[in-house]
């Protein structure tokens, strides 16, 4: 993804992503700081939509915003970009990192392992 989300625009994508689909104030309900006011929502949502990443429909006098980009969609380029800049495209070098910071046991590694496996087998299984 060639669009970088600001801190309040992936806030706001978090809250889409999981409601799937609400109004300005369904969002400003899920807010961390419920107390932001409106307008600065609906411009943020607004930015949103022209960087194509959110969609409307009308339904009588409001509208209904839900995310056109998927998660997992954004969270691929997102960590394709840390991993790049930040571990110099090693992805064997991210996930050391990752394991070593969260103190991962061995236990949890070979769970971990077992995900990647499962994940990786069901997108060869599609192709």
């Amino acid at each position: 993804m060639t669009n970088r989300l600001t801190k309040a625009e992936e806030e706001i994508m978090l809250i889409l992503w999981n409601l799937q689909e609400g109004t300005i104030r369904d969002i400003m309900s899920q807010l961390d700081t419920p107390d932001t006011p409106y307008t600065t929502i609906s411009t943020v949502v607004r930015v949103l939509e022209k960087k194509g990443i959110v969609g409307h429909r009308a339904v009588g006098t409001t509208y209904l915003y839900r995310p056109i980009l998927p998660k997992k969609e954004y969270l691929k380029g997102h960590l394709s970009g840390i991993v790049s800049n930040y571990f110099d495209g090693s992805s064997s070098r991210f996930a050391a990192f990752f394991a070593k910071e969260n103190d991962l046991k061995l236990g949890e590694l070979r769970e971990l392992l077992g995900e990647i496996g499962d994940e990786l087998k069901g997108t060869y299984e599609n192709e």
